[in-house]
């Protein structure tokens, strides 16, 4: 019988150390090479840059007297609200490719091969995070811009036109993009929390969507004071260019709807250090 001997490693074998650097690197190669994340992404981007144009092509004054096309004709409509019109449903757009980002090696399996090569787990969600968010931030920024100025031309001579450079203009197309960068972030700790694609996407849509809808049946005393808090109601008051006697400042939905978020990570990330994959 023949017996063999396995040889000890060569001491001269690279070790590659995990660094946050690399995990990074390995979370910018993975979203890139899904396809579901250049069609959602691409979806999201369609919706806002769209529904902006159409809303804005469409509007008329008195279209709700006259019984015109749906969307935003009011007087109380302005040049970047039509713009903008599009950011609901880019949201859901952007939370769903969170949601796939992380619960998506859950359904896989693929959450293994990467908690084994990241032991401190941790820091693979700080690197999807770290990807999702300046991705979707920059590139519904530039969507948002774009919608904006299609929309100049479908409202060239009405009241409510405005141009790149009047206040807060720019500052809400900007805020439009934090907050959908925020979302998209929002999605992958749900889907990294709950660790199914199917339970994120409802918990998304139920928390952005369904949620406020709900509160309205509580007494008013109540509603009134709770419904500035509301996630998507604090976001929205951080693309408006106006704020209205029942939402809150830019600034302050913005810290409101990041809360939301930081609470939802730190959900994520206690799940993901405590429990086995």
């Amino acid at each position: 019988m023949t017996s063999i001997t396995l040889a000890p490693a060569s001491s001269g074998t690279t070790v590659h150390t995990v660094t946050s650097r690399r995990v990074l690197r390995s979370e910018w190669a993975k979203f890139w090479s899904l396809r579901s994340s250049w069609i959602t992404l691409a979806v999201a981007l369609v919706l806002l840059i769209a529904f902006g144009a159409i809303a804005a092509a469409t509007y008329s004054p008195d279209a709700a007297a006259n019984q015109g096309p749906p969307g935003p004709g009011s007087g109380d409509s302005d040049a970047v609200s039509l713009a903008l019109t599009g950011v609901t449903f880019a949201s859901l757009a952007v939370g769903v490719l969170g949601v796939l980002l992380s619960a998506g090696e859950y359904s896989t399996g693929m959450i293994r091969s990467t908690l084994a090569a990241v032991p401190r787990r941790l820091p693979v969600l700080w690197a999807k995070t770290a990807v999702i968010g300046p991705i979707t931030l920059i590139l519904t920024t530039i969507a948002a811009l774009a919608a904006f100025q299609l929309g100049t031309l479908g409202l060239d001579g009405e009241k409510i036109a405005l141009s790149l450079s009047d206040d807060g203009v720019l500052r809400s197309l900007a805020g439009a993009g934090v907050y959908l960068g925020l979302v998209a972030v929002f999605g992958v700790a749900l889907g990294m929390l709950l660790r199914s694609s199917a339970g994120a996407i409802a918990a998304l849509v139920g928390i952005l969507l369904i949620l406020p809808g709900l509160a309205s049946l509580l007494p008013d005393s109540v509603y009134d004071n709770i419904n500035p808090y509301f996630p998507s109601n604090a976001g929205s008051a951080v693309y408006a260019l106006h704020q209205s006697s029942d939402s809150l400042s830019p600034g302050t939905g913005l810290a409101v709807f990041a809360g939301w978020v930081a609470l939802a990570l730190a959900a994520a990330a206690f799940r993901l250090a405590r429990s086995d994959a």
